[in-house]
């Protein structure tokens, strides 16, 4: 009986060893896959800040060559220039417009025939655009990052559009991986003194015409972005009683208000707010779907790439 009882608790006890032995060794493998997860997120950190820190230091020496005193280079009027001049890989490149004051660094989209200047990007949310006057203005956001957000100032795009007949285009896409585009002519901004007044011509592409309200007739007066002033939560300047960029969470040529606002919050597709102030472009996905990338870019209307 004694060795029944002690053979019994023997055996009771292995199983116990087993038994913790099992789940010491899934707990122990649990955490070894949290620590290759998580070695994994910091190396592609890694990778990102390297990446981040080599365009900073690729933008600040191309600021250095350009503004070094007594250099005698030509400074670049726009991106079209820079292409014609032999750069032909996309990034970020010093300019400087023929009546601007001073020059500024855009990104160039050197693709699609070349030679885009970039002046709005979005990308993530990453970017605040819910801004004032001063800095739609002068500008703001990411001047580093190959899908940095970014506005390039209403100051440098007035000057930049000045010196002739441009071309706008937009590119859009939305979360389920579907791309549209927009193209307007004549695309141009007045100074400040018209607070930014944007003008633009005959509209192509895919998306729709959002910009001119140009998907119906009898929505012109109220939907018709083309000869609107600039307007932010601090300086309303929309034909609507109230004000839309307060509402509406951004800076753009507000109508009363909108059926394109790509400078609005950022959700990730569907959403629904008290107003539609998420980046909507009508024509394609209604009021109440954001999209997810947008790049507003313009290139000068008579272009012609140079191959060298």
């Amino acid at each position: 009986m004694f060795h029944f009882i002690l053979l019994n608790l023997l055996t009771s006890a292995a199983g116990l060893t087993l038994e913790s032995c099992f789940q010491e060794q899934l707990r122990l493998q649990a955490q070894v896959r949290l620590l290759e997860h998580s070695v994994k997120e910091q190396q592609a950190k890694i990778v990102e800040l390297l990446m981040k820190k080599d365009m900073e230091h690729r933008v600040q020496a191309a600021l250095r060559n350009n503004l070094s005193p007594g250099r005698k280079e030509k400074r670049m009027k726009d991106c079209a220039e820079i292409y014609n001049a032999g750069h032909k890989l996309s990034g970020f490149y010093q300019m400087k417009p023929l009546r601007s004051p001073s020059g500024f660094v855009a990104y160039c989209d050197m693709s699609g025939g070349g030679g885009w200047t970039v002046f709005q990007r979005r990308s993530d949310g990453s970017q605040n655009f819910d801004r004032n006057w001063d800095d739609y203005e002068e500008g703001f956001g990411d001047f580093a990052s190959p899908k940095g957000e970014y506005w390039l100032g209403n100051k440098n795009l007035h000057y930049l559009t000045s010196q002739g007949n441009y071309t706008l285009k937009i590119d859009m896409s939305d979360f389920i991986g579907e791309q549209r585009f927009a193209q307007y002519e004549n695309f141009r901004l007045g100074d400040e003194q018209s607070s930014y007044m944007m003008t633009c011509g005959q509209y192509s592409g895919t998306a729709g015409d959002s910009f001119t309200g140009g998907f119906h007739p009898e929505v012109k007066w109220w939907a018709n972005h083309q000869g609107m002033k600039f307007s932010t939560k601090d300086r309303d300047n929309d034909k609507y009683e109230k004000n839309c960029a307060e509402e509406d969470n951004s800076g753009w040529w507000f109508n009363r208000c909108h059926s394109a606002n790509l400078n609005g919050l950022y959700y990730s597709g569907p959403y629904s707010a008290a107003t539609d102030n998420g980046i909507v472009w009508f024509t394609w996905r209604g009021w109440w779907y954001s999209l997810k990338s947008v790049t507003m870019k313009v290139r000068p209307s008579d272009f012609s790439p140079v191959e060298v």
